[in-house]
């Protein structure tokens, strides 16, 4: 269990409902969306279904790699999916195709969670047992992945090692117990999926919300590319690793052993002297066409409508794959309450910044007018819009408005102070991992110590140890670091103790972190920069028998 310095938890009443509205592009009033809608929970084709074979209703899954590990579905996983408890069943299902989706104005042919991107929103309450089915109409094998979300091994998506990838025409179902409320994220494990439209907001509402709020905004920023003039996410990859061939549309790639082969159609998309003085050099891989809030680029905003005096709260997801964004809404400051789910002693900034795959809960206190909310592409001289309404006017404001606040306070993640309920207490590690992060621009190889990834790789770790993580940053890029299934804490010399699952490494820096394996089986953990990670900068932490 984890050793916390207190465990109560605040006990204020929710005094608004929360809605989590994705808003619609092109200035249409804001409104609830229905979640995805309910549907039974049939399973077939790979690694699903309920009935002969299945152990506590999972067929189990044994990857490739060495003995005397705790496999994804053994009773080790089984014990603490049970002590995470069993409340009320949530269904869901998504279904996994391409369509068509409309980036405001612009429409492009992508895969997606049904007919949008982002997908609807998932809503549960902590203490549920979520029950998602995914079914896959795609032409190629995907999973899906629960980000940020310390749930049981063998519903945690990553193909060839908690689970096999869903064929065409088959189906999964992820069900397990959500035990800790917070703003997370649900997206594609599979090659360069992440980078299309398949992702989607989850949120876990909190049964005690100790936070007083009126509203509620779900943000999601992205960096889109595909089905734009030709490109494709795995083109790019290809393009960036210099590899000649064909490439195919969207293939069932494993995490570094199959790269594409082939440059494919479509501009060149290499960004070329994009540098940052916040990220401490270059900013990013890719050149997008267009960054996005709530898939909407900034000629076509979401806008999210308000009354004056009205107390927001934002849940801001980075469901980029290249992109850090620097986020404010002009003429508001903003309060943090949250990273990654988990809360902070609350902060007042004016802007925040969020590598690949992190997520901010912030407060604000509605101004009368129509406010700008931008979202800098650190470093790439792009930007995401929507607008906050709180007014009569329809006026939006144009697409390269300058707000002052991206240049004001700026709260980093290491600044956080945990709240005390998700504290660690102090207490030296039991096991110190050391990882070398290496790779280049020149070669695109980038890895862990050196070595490609291997699903059979395994860092080894025991039940109930305090497990420090060391990283160095020998490259001269900033990687978002993201382990699966657990939460950390921010150790470093300069920290100041936030909980978080994904968090920066500087070029030429170093990232310590600390986490309780209280979670058994195996685990990836990997660079979320998707063009890094598929390219090898990935490795697995698994549970010692």
């Amino acid at each position: 269990m984890n050793v916390y310095s207190r465990r109560t938890l605040l006990s204020a009443s929710v005094t608004a409902a929360a809605s989590g509205l994705l808003s619609a592009c092109s200035g249409v009033r804001s409104r609830p969306e229905p979640g995805p809608h309910s549907g039974s929970a049939r399973s077939s084709g790979s690694g699903s279904g309920r009935g002969s074979g299945l152990l506590d209703g999972v067929r189990p899954f044994v990857p490739k790699g060495p003995k005397g590990y705790v496999n994804p579905s053994d009773p080790e996983v089984l014990a603490a999916e049970r002590e995470r408890g069993s409340g009320r069943v949530r269904k869901f299902r998504f279904t996994a195709r391409e369509t068509s989706v409309d980036l405001g104005g612009k429409t492009v042919r992508t895969w997606a969670y049904g007919d949008s991107a982002p997908g609807r929103a998932i809503r549960v309450t902590a203490g549920d047992v979520l029950d998602l089915t995914l079914a896959n109409h795609l032409p190629v094998g995907t999973t899906l992945h629960s980000h940020g979300v310390r749930l049981r091994c063998d519903m945690d998506g990553v193909p060839g090692l908690t689970q096999e990838t869903i064929k065409p025409g088959a189906e999964f179902n992820y069900r397990f117990a959500v035990a800790h409320p917070g703003t997370y994220l649900l997206h594609s494990h599979e090659g360069m999926q992440p980078d299309r439209g398949l992702y989607a907001p989850l949120i876990i509402d909190d049964p005690r919300e100790p936070l007083s709020y009126d509203r509620e905004w779900v943000v999601v920023l992205d960096d889109w590319v595909d089905g734009v003039d030709g490109s494709t996410p795995e083109a790019v990859l290809a393009e960036l690793q210099k590899v000649k061939g064909p490439v195919p549309r969207g293939g069932s790639g494993h995490h570094g052993h199959s790269a594409p082969h082939g440059t494919g159609g479509g501009p060149d998309r290499i960004l070329r002297g994009a540098l940052s003085d916040l990220l401490q050099g270059m900013s990013g891989n890719v050149d997008y066409p267009y960054y996005l809030v709530n898939g909407c680029a900034p000629h076509a905003p979401s806008v999210f409508r308000a009354r004056p005096g009205d107390r927001i709260r934002l849940r801001i997801i980075n469901a980029g794959a290249d992109t850090a964004f620097r986020v404010a809404l002009g003429g508001h400051e903003m309060t943090v309450t949250h990273t990654d789910g988990y809360p902070v002693e609350h902060r007042t900034t004016d802007a925040l910044l969020l590598g690949m795959a992190e997520r901010y809960d912030v407060i604000v206190t509605a101004k009368d007018g129509v406010f700008p909310l931008v979202a800098l592409a650190e470093g790439k001289n792009a930007r995401a819009l929507a607008v906050l309404n709180t007014g009569r006017s329809k006026d939006l404001p144009a697409p390269s408005v300058h707000l002052d606040e991206l240049d004001g306070r700026l709260v980093l993640a290491h600044q956080l102070v945990p709240d005390d309920a998700v504290a660690f207490a102090d207490r030296k590690p039991d096991r110190e991992i050391r990882i070398t992060l290496r790779g280049n621009m020149k070669w695109y190889d980038w890895s862990f110590d050196g070595k490609p990834y291997s699903v059979e790789q395994r860092h080894p770790v025991r039940q109930g140890e305090r497990v420090r993580l060391a990283f160095l940053n020998h490259t001269g890029m900033w990687h978002p670091l993201h382990l699966h299934g657990h939460t950390f804490a921010l150790t470093g010399p300069e920290d100041a103790g936030a909980r978080k699952d994904t968090a920066i490494i500087l070029p030429q820096g170093r990232l310590v972190v600390d986490f309780y394996a209280d979670n058994p089986g195996l685990w990836m953990l990997h660079c979320h920069n998707q063009y890094h990670s598929e390219s090898g900068m990935m490795t697995i932490l698994g549970y010692r028998k």
